[in-house]
This record gives C-alpha cells, structure tokens and sequence, in this order.
C-alpha cells in the first residue's frame, strides 16, 4: 500500500498503537460501498516522521496522540469547538477535504480511502493534518495514550465540558463499555456523590465498580431499570448518559432523572427516539459529538489526571497484536474486551 504526498501542512506518523472503536465497524455499512477498499482505524499514537513545510509546533520525532480531524477556521472551530467543525462529516466520515494524502494506492495502483476520521490507523504509517496531532511527552506509553484520541474524550468530554457534573450530584450511565466507563472515571473526578452504571455485561458493571460506580444495575428491562434508578435517587439522577444509541434506551435515560436534568446521548442512533408529551417535563436532551473536547487541550488535561491518579482509564484496557485485529473486533463485540488496543510489531 502506497500512501499519496502529504500536504504541506499535514504530517507522517509511524503508528505505534491504536484503539478498536466500534465506528470502525460502521464502514461495513452498505451507505459506505462507494467508499471501499478503504483503511479505518482512529485512535492511535505514535512517533513523528515527517512534517510539512506549513506546520509549527510538531518536530520529526515528536511523540502524538491522533485525533479526528476539523478544519480550524469556520464558526465552531474558531469558538473552540472543533467536534461541531462543519466540515466534520466530510473530514471524519467521507474522506474528503484533504489538502494532501487522503487516499493511498494498492499494488495494482487502485484508490484506496486512507482518511476515516482523517486518520486510517490500521496501517503503520498515516499521513494527518498537523491540527490533528497533540504532542504527548515522550515517557509516555504510546499503547496507553493511544485510545484517547475519540471515545474516550467523548465519555470524559460529555461530563467534564457538556454537563459540568457538579459535586454531590447524581450520574446514571446507560453502558459501560469504553466510553461509559471514561464517563463514569470523569464523574468520579468531578465529584459525583452517586454514579449508577446500567449495563447488559456482569463483566463490564465488576469493573465499573472497581472504578467507582456506587451502584451497577443489569440492563434489560428498561421499565424495572428507570424504576430502580428513581427509587435510589429520591425521584431522579442531575445527570444521565446514554451510549448505547438505542432508543427504548435513551428514553429510559430521559425518564430516569429529575426534573431539570440533563441527559447526553453519545452513542450512534440506531432509530428515531420517541418521547411522549410529559417525557421531557423540564429535561434536557442533548446530543455530544466528542465530547465537546478541544483535543489540543483535554487531551493533555486527562493525561495529567491519569498521571495524578485520579483518572484510571488504562484499567480499561487491554493489548492485541495487530495481526490479531479481527479477534480484538470479536472481544469487544461480545463484552470480553472494553477497549481493545492494537499493537504493531
């Protein structure tokens, strides 16, 4: 495989290590066939091999973190809040608006889409835009600090920069794979008084609370769940958080707060959410891309609460050889892995 030129401000990255997303899955969809072959992966870490004759800040050898990609300039961007670019679509979902590689060639000489979520990190080398980089101290461990670059600023993100949970409040959060359980470690920094996690894995509700959820509930009958979570919480939670993208799910975050909550969905929707006339009765639903996060600067902030020991998010991890990248998919399909982390030779 043959990467294009990269522009002149973009660089190379040898990948060191890089997350399995469950959006990787979403390029099988058939809406993406006009997009094939293409190389996902995005969220990755790795070392600095080239930059471009427009790029500041990045030295060859430079240590990084690789996020999605935004363009800089438009309203969102120039408000510090990159996740809403309005080119986000067609930078991160559709391959396109690279001003240098965004596509590569296989060895007959055929396109190749190498640009999901401006990155296509299941390879060993990537060219990105430079503002899709955060430079990372070099003692960190690349396989660790690799995942941070998506869903777990989108957990981390949606408490600390869309709710702002408030200390003694109440959280309930609806799935604790990677990105739950970044929500739950966040609310816990915050201060939460009371963190329920919901979720449909006894494995995954053992390790949330490990990590500080006050109470785990087995998911499955969202009418018995909200009905729980109420009782716990003398008629509702502040907060609540839905990362399943599954409507019956989402209403059941909806309804499992008090009046004036708020409740974020992070997850991809999986089908129109339904609310009855009194559903919302003061709520408020949100939608997070993200997290909301300024990559540039969240990224390094949960670094240093990983470093301070109070957000252990590398509990949630677990290693595979990049050859074993189909058995990583497997794992974290059925509950087995959180965040699988692919690791190349």
């Amino acid at each position: 495989m043959t990467l294009d030129h990269p522009g002149e401000d973009q660089i190379v990255v040898r990948v060191a290590a890089t997350g399995f997303c469950h959006s990787d899955a979403v390029a099988r969809n058939p809406k993406f066939a006009d997009k094939l072959p293409m190389i996902t992966g995005h969220e990755a870490a790795g070392v600095v091999e080239w930059i471009g004759s427009d790029v500041s800040g990045i030295e060859v050898g430079d240590h990084v973190v690789l996020t999605f990609a935004y363009c800089g300039t438009c309203s969102q961007c120039s408000e510090n809040h990159p996740a809403y670019c309005e080119t986000f679509l067609q930078r991160n979902i559709l391959g396109m608006l690279g001003t240098g590689g965004a596509t590569a060639t296989d060895g007959e000489g055929k396109p190749v889409m190498a640009r999901w979520f401006g990155q296509s990190t299941f390879a060993t080398r990537t060219v990105v835009d430079a503002r899709s980089a955060v430079v990372v101290d070099r003692d960190l461990p690349l396989d660790v600090v690799a995942p941070l670059g998506c869903g777990i600023i989108t957990g981390a993100g949606t408490v600390l920069n869309v709710l702002d949970v408030q200390p003694g409040s109440s959280v309930a959060i609806f799935g604790v794979g990677s990105v739950g359980l970044a929500a739950l470690l966040a609310a816990k920094a915050a201060g939460a008084e009371s963190i329920i996690a919901v979720d449909l894995h006894p494995s995954r509700l053992e390790l949330a609370a490990e990590l500080g959820a006050t109470t785990t509930i087995l998911g499955g009958d969202n009418e018995a769940v909200v009905a729980e979570i109420r009782k716990l919480t003398d008629q509702g939670t502040h907060y609540s958080i839905d990362t399943t993208g599954v409507p019956a799910v989402i209403v059941s975050a909806v309804q499992s707060m008090r009046s004036r909550g708020i409740c974020a969905s992070v997850g991809i929707q999986a089908g129109d959410v339904v609310l009855g006339g009194h559903t919302l009765n003061g709520k408020q639903l949100v939608s997070v891309v993200e997290g909301d996060a300024d990559p540039q600067t969240f990224i390094p902030h949960l670094i240093q609460l990983w470093r301070d020991g109070r957000f252990p998010f590398d509990r949630m991890l677990e290693n595979f050889p990049f050859a074993e990248v189909n058995e990583a998919e497997q794992a974290s399909l059925e509950g087995r892995a959180i965040k699988p982390v692919l690791v190349m030779d």
